[in-house]
């Protein structure tokens, strides 16, 4: 039985965590206008590494209207920290999020992800990138220094969406070449990979969860 076989998402989905009545509203609106999110498997992970990390202060590269961030306050987060280039978006995520009763703990950043993380020291305890795949590296470079030991860094989309898992599957256990057409999104998803994986002070596995989730642990250094 494959890992996504369509009797493991219902046993998965069945058991798993139940949206808030505002969650499910930004699951309607996602359903209605095609924006993609993580689900509530995946955020249900997040919601995990909150409490796991007892996070003080969790950023996101990429928010849209605040359903991954939703999940990190669910989980106690303190602070999350919601970036968006579409300010509309953005605003959506406000009202989210106020009406969910957690707005207080949230600051919206409007602009690039890569300019915002900048205007915070950190610590993150987790770090969600899920923004422009071409850039899923640079963020995790950005953002890699303010991660403590113990803090996660979380890149979604490494199973679905704009990947091919065959192409991957072939490429990371079989050896093969990436095709000539492969894309700029799927091949940021495989720069990303081998970037954290090659990382020592990392490290990283992917969790075949929602669109797939690169989960990255900062870990003490290794003692001579």
């Amino acid at each position: 039985m494959g890992m996504h076989s369509d009797a493991l998402q219902r046993y998965v989905r069945a058991t798993g965590a139940d949206h808030s009545d505002v969650q499910a509203e930004m699951a309607d609106h996602a359903d209605e206008h095609g924006f993609p999110i993580i689900g509530p498997d995946a955020g249900a992970v997040l919601r995990l590494l909150a409490r796991l990390t007892d996070a003080e202060r969790v950023f996101e590269f990429g928010s849209g209207f605040g359903y991954s961030a939703s999940w990190f306050l669910a989980g106690g987060a303190d602070e999350v920290v919601l970036t968006e280039i579409d300010a509309d978006e953005l605003e959506m995520a406000r009202d989210f999020l106020d009406r969910e009763g957690t707005a207080d703990r949230a600051q919206f950043e409007h602009g690039d992800a890569l300019d915002a993380v900048a205007d915070y020291d950190g610590p993150f305890d987790v770090v969600l990138i899920d923004h422009d795949k071409a850039r899923y590296a640079k963020g995790f470079d950005l953002a890699r220094e303010k991660v403590p030991e113990g803090g996660v860094v979380v890149a979604d989309n490494m199973t679905k969406g704009p990947v091919d898992i065959e192409v991957l599957a072939d490429y990371f256990a079989e050896g093969e070449p990436l095709p000539d057409d492969v894309g700029d999104p799927m091949a940021g998803i495989v720069e990303y990979v081998e970037h954290v994986r090659a990382d020592p002070a990392f490290e990283s596995f992917i969790l075949p969860v929602g669109s797939g989730l690169c989960m990255s642990t900062r870990i003490a250094p290794r003692e001579d």
